[in-house]
């Protein structure tokens, strides 16, 4: 590659990644990573039952994640984040709601 290119690439990466950093990216950041560890941790469940197993944790970091992600949406005003973001958060949490009621009816059943 030429090195106008390479300036090019580099003035970008600058730009993107030191010139544009605030506190909304840490959050993003910050939301991005509880996104990725819902991942490692459905990950490690599944190998330690040697099946796919998705956990309550699972749900409870697509939560963390997904309001965290939706507000740093809103505040870059990106209409296709927001819809994706708030459209999963309701799937999120019918989950979680499916964990509460069974865990609540497991419970009432055990006695």
């Amino acid at each position: 590659m030429s090195a106008d290119l390479w300036g090019k690439i580099a003035a970008y990466l600058h730009d993107v990644f030191v010139m544009n950093f605030d506190g909304w990216v840490v959050l993003g950041f910050v939301a991005q990573g509880l996104f990725t560890m819902r991942f490692v941790v459905q990950w490690i469940a599944s190998e330690r039952a040697r099946r796919s197993v998705v956990p309550a944790a699972f749900w409870f970091f697509s939560v963390g994640g997904g309001v965290l992600l939706l507000a740093y949406a809103l505040y870059r005003r990106d209409p296709v984040f927001i819809a994706g973001q708030a459209l999963g958060l309701l799937v999120y949490a019918r989950n979680l709601y499916f964990i509460v009621t069974h865990g609540r009816q497991t419970a009432a059943e055990e006695k």
